[in-house]
């Protein structure tokens, strides 16, 4: 059964409605600074997936992160608000589930826009982030400032300690609680992991891939594939950015997908 998704709303009605999916360990508030900018053309909407954010785990026994269990959410989700035929845009995970429910029900997407992810199986990653956040001891935490500083001497990159900040939430006289379903999550990553698509599926609609230029996620070797499933498809690089194109380049990705856009019905 469907779960019901939290999402945030930034705004810009009367535009093309627009669902944003974040990526693995992220959430709606990750889009706030793009999701604005986007509102010049679009009315933008960001949803928390399963076990992200603020919306519910997925359910036991199965516990089942698959992108059409995931996909099958946001269709539930687009009907229970009446959103019609928006511009799908995922990012990472966030793609993965975008591509299965286009290539499902192509009649409910007007567009596609898939951010730094191709058709294809990856490598597990996120390993040593999900084992960052799990080696905290939040009983013990006093402040954010000293998470950060723990997380910061597990991981080589601050940014990515600054990113998984972003799910560590304290509650009012109950300390502090990962607002995601971190150990499912971390199980459930050779299945995550997988392509979402099956060869010979196919979405005809009008689909936008937009890399990092900084990124290794969508490679040259990519593009076969992408044009077998995406038979309407345009690549393009945004400059400067790497994998999380959307934080490093907002300005740029925004005016891709405003371009991406004079094309739409």
């Amino acid at each position: 059964m469907p779960l019901e998704l939290a999402y945030r709303y930034f705004g810009g009605d009367g535009g093309i409605p627009l669902v944003i999916l974040h990526g693995l360990l992220g959430s709606s508030r990750n889009w706030t600074t793009v999701g604005k900018l986007l509102t010049r053309t679009f009315e933008v909407f960001a949803l928390d997936l399963r076990g992200h954010g603020d919306s519910p785990p997925a359910p036991p026994p199965d516990h089942d992160y698959s992108a059409k269990s995931c996909a099958a959410d946001v269709a539930a989700w687009l009907d229970a608000r009446g959103v019609q035929r928006p511009v799908l845009l995922g990012h990472s995970l966030g793609g993965k589930i975008a591509m299965r429910l286009a290539v499902d029900t192509p009649s409910r997407c007007r567009a596609l826009v898939i951010a730094d992810i191709a058709p294809r199986d990856y490598p597990p990653h996120h390993e040593a982030a999900f084992a960052a956040m799990k080696s905290l001891d939040l009983a013990t935490l006093h402040s954010r400032a000293d998470a950060e500083l723990q997380l910061r001497a597990k991981l080589d990159d601050p940014n990515l300690a600054r990113f998984l900040l972003t799910n560590l939430v304290r509650e009012t006289d109950a300390g502090f609680r990962w607002r995601i379903d971190l150990d499912v999550l971390a199980t459930a990553l050779p299945q995550i992991s997988r392509a979402s698509l099956a060869p010979g599926e196919i979405y005809p609609g009008p689909t936008l891939f937009l890399r990092g230029d900084q990124s290794d996620y969508i490679r040259d070797t990519d593009r076969p594939a992408i044009a077998t499933h995406f038979p309407r498809h345009q690549i393009l690089a945004i400059g400067r950015a790497g994998h999380n194109l959307h934080v490093d380049q907002p300005a740029a990705f925004a005016a891709a997908l405003e371009y991406f856009a004079l094309d739409l019905e």
